[in-house]
């Protein structure tokens, strides 16, 4: 974890923490007392960080973290990192707008208690931890975090705008991106997202992560940008999530005028396979046994051709119907779908998330986990050019004097 602040913490690095920390150097602000301080020496080197920590409905503050920054500051400490039950996609992204100047040359981080679970339960699962008794505390540790009295509380429920955006789209009102409630639903989409890779991750027993660009990991303002330019524009949310092991990124999109949640996955078709039909049973045979309802295949055909999709039930029963409608041509693509209309449901704040991470979980269930991208098959010698090769060289050679000739016109 700490790793991933950047601060290098190699096998023989050694880690001292302290709790109720004081310092002799303070700020301004009277009586800051951080709830912990971590000292991470790594040979020669020696890196610190404060610790602030919030359970229960208890947030992060601007004012108390800020006087944080401050006070490491003054006192030559490398970080503060936060942990509280806000979510964020990563340590560097912080739920707070902090001031530019306050982070120039102290580090701010932040974890989220759902991602110190999924941490916990990860190097369980993948047997990170050799030691006996470490293995126990870090059970323990999982085990209180779950505790409903920890107040540990994940993500669960969109913010109070988001009933309102529902409503206005429904309305057919054109959302601006300055709108204080489109920014509101952005952040708790955001949330949501992190809950569902979180969750998902837990389940997998694998680090799944929301797929970001470079400039988006290192700015958060242009993450929530790009998040409202879809919105405002198309009054849909969408991202995509990487699953390790999968055949390809999963999209996931919250279309508020149809009210529905999409889960969706796009693979290459076998291009060792001349037929649609052919091409399509290489995809259901992977699907055999995906349960059908809301499940949907969009196939992507060559040029300019629209894309055709059908129910998933619907080819099972007969795979000539995607090729009807274009008889000479065979799909270069297959997206599978899975389509949740969830009607009044869908701007229900608890409902809403409560939708997102079970479709998250059966569409990885039912798809992801199920279809494996088509590779083709390494080239062979063919019959006619297997040879001894002293033969091969003997003939290589005359070739290409003959070619030589025949560009000199001899």
């Amino acid at each position: 974890m700490l790793g991933g602040l950047g601060a290098k913490a190699g096998s023989r690095a050694k880690i001292d923490t302290f709790t109720e920390v004081v310092f002799k150097k303070t700020s301004a602000e009277k009586g800051e007392r951080p709830d912990g301080l971590i000292v991470l020496r790594n040979g020669s080197t020696v890196w610190t960080a404060l610790v602030e920590a919030k359970v229960g409905s208890n947030d992060l503050t601007n004012s108390q973290i800020e006087g944080y920054l401050s006070l490491a500051r003054l006192n030559g400490i490398d970080a503060v990192i936060t942990l509280s039950n806000q979510f964020t996609p990563l340590p560097t992204h912080h739920p707070l707008n902090i001031s530019a100047s306050l982070v120039k040359k102290v580090g701010l981080f932040h974890w989220s208690w759902g991602y110190v679970l999924t941490q916990a339960q990860l190097l369980r699962e993948q047997g990170v931890v050799e030691d006996r008794e470490q293995r126990i505390l870090l059970s323990e540790l999982q085990r209180f975090l779950l505790h409903p009295s920890s107040g540990v509380k994940e993500f669960d429920q969109m913010p109070p705008a988001w009933a309102d955006v529902c409503a206005q789209v429904a309305s057919g009102a054109v959302l601006s991106a300055k709108n204080g409630l489109a920014l509101d639903v952005v952040g708790g989409w955001h949330q949501a997202l992190d809950r569902m890779t979180g969750t998902l991750s837990r389940q997998i027993g694998e680090h799944v992560k929301v797929a970001m660009s470079g400039d988006e990991a290192s700015d958060p303002a242009k993450r929530t940008k790009s998040a409202l330019s879809c919105l405002t524009t198309n009054s849909c949310l969408t991202t995509e999530i990487i699953v390790p092991g999968t055949a390809a990124r999963v999209q996931v999109s919250a279309d508020i005028p149809k009210r529905t949640l999409t889960f969706s996955m796009r693979v290459k078709a076998p291009g060792d396979r001349k037929s649609t039909k052919a091409r399509l049973s290489w995809l259901l045979r992977q699907l055999s046994n995906s349960e059908p309802a809301d499940l949907h295949i969009r196939l992507g055909w060559p040029g300019r051709s629209q894309p055709t999709q059908y129910p998933l039930a619907l080819l099972r029963a007969d795979t000539e119907v995607a090729a009807q409608e274009r008889p000479n041509m065979a799909p270069h693509t297959f997206e599978v779908l899975l389509v949740r209309e969830l009607g009044a449901k869908f701007a229900q704040r608890k409902n809403f998330v409560t939708d997102l991470l079970q479709g998250a979980s059966q569409f990885h269930a039912q798809v992801g986990g199920n279809i494996a991208a088509w590779q083709p098959k390494p080239p062979k010698i063919s019959d006619e050019r297997r040879m001894p090769a002293a033969a091969s060289t003997e003939a290589m050679r005359d070739e290409m004097e003959q070619e030589a000739l025949q560009r000199s016109g001899g």
